[in-house]
């Protein structure tokens, strides 16, 4: 079908080219050919009269146009999907759907490995993919890479609908036989030790507790810097370093390594986990279920986790105040 000389089929091959600066990977997005999809971009570039991509360096790059276009087509397919196609109730039952999540190795830790272990039994086929944070999670989810994006809140999009999940707080963590472990942490102890931290992406944006001790007047030395936050404990293991860590990964890490918890002996905000979704999604009801399940999954956690001495406290009245600042830094670190 063509309207106004555009043959509307190629408007999805169109999409995938702009989302993916790649001939090859749009063809595998569409299930399409190499030749298929470039012969699709030559059709393109007529109808445009612009070369829409254009090979700098060693990779493809969006001209001005292409660029122009991003939103507009992105928003005319979501258009149509959900409100001009006609779908089927969704049947957890009977879907096959892949579901794009970006989330951190924390997250999927503590949330996310039970969360899809319980959709499993409902969702037999529905298949799940794991991305790790990149420096552009909000561009990601806007230019439709990924369905879901789970992150702290302080880094969510105010354009974007979203849930909180859980909230935690934040403990010390150090070697089993690290002799300033054997009795509770003081001021004093930690800012007298190294300390391991991590930070992500090209960008090397610093993790929550990291940014927020930078801050301080008091700096503390870190001695070593882990790209994730699994892969902290290795670094602390065998040595006299500690970790500041979120509280629920700290829990299930001692259960099968020779770590010691302590309470932290300054005081540092609480996070809270969000999950978010394109506001083009909000009446996706795959979504919504998948985020019902997710929001369910949080709460279990929480029952689990709950202890005495394992409260996570309410956010205090900067919160706020605290998220700006961290979402500015977050900004500027990425561009």
């Amino acid at each position: 079908m063509r309207f106004q000389r555009l043959d509307l089929n190629l408007l999805v091959a169109l999409d995938a080219l702009l989302a993916e600066g790649s001939v090859s990977l749009a063809a595998d997005r569409c299930c399409l050919s190499q030749s298929a999809m470039s012969s699709a971009l030559g059709r393109l570039r007529d109808y445009f009269g612009d070369d829409l991509l254009v090979v700098r360096g060693r990779k493809m790059v969006l001209t001005a146009r292409a660029e122009e276009l991003v939103e507009p087509v992105r928003a005319v397919l979501e258009q149509i999907r959900t409100t001009i196609a006609t779908t089927q109730p969704f049947d957890p039952a009977s879907s096959d759907r892949l579901i794009r999540i970006m989330a951190s190795d924390y997250t999927t830790e503590v949330l996310l490995a039970s969360a899809l272990t319980g959709i499993e039994a409902i969702a037999p086929n529905m298949r799940f993919e794991i991305q790790p944070m990149n420096d552009s999670p909000i561009e990601t989810l806007e230019r439709g890479l990924i369905d879901l994006l789970i992150t702290i809140d302080y880094a969510i999009s105010t354009g974007h609908p979203s849930r909180i999940l859980f909230e935690d707080d934040y403990v010390i963590v150090g070697w089993a036989e690290n002799p300033a472990m054997a009795r509770p942490m003081t001021r004093e102890a930690y800012f007298a030790l190294g300390h391991v931290t991590a930070r992500f992406g090209r960008a090397r944006v610093s993790a929550f507790e990291d940014w927020f001790m930078r801050r301080q007047k008091q700096p503390r030395r870190v001695e070593a810097i882990a790209p994730t936050f699994l892969s902290m404990p290795g670094l602390v293991v065998g040595s006299n370093r500690i970790a500041t860590m979120h509280r629920r990964l700290a829990t299930r890490l001692v259960r099968h390594m020779p770590l010691v918890v302590r309470e932290a002996p300054l005081d540092i905000p609480p996070i809270r986990q969000a999950v978010q979704w394109h506001l083009a999604n909000s009446n996706d009801p795959g979504l919504r279920w998948i985020t019902e399940r997710l929001v369910e999954a949080a709460r279990v956690g929480d029952a689990v986790d709950a202890v005495a001495d394992a409260k996570v406290a309410e956010p205090s009245g900067g919160h706020e105040d605290i998220g700006e600042q961290f979402k500015t830094y977050a900004g500027q670190s990425r561009a």
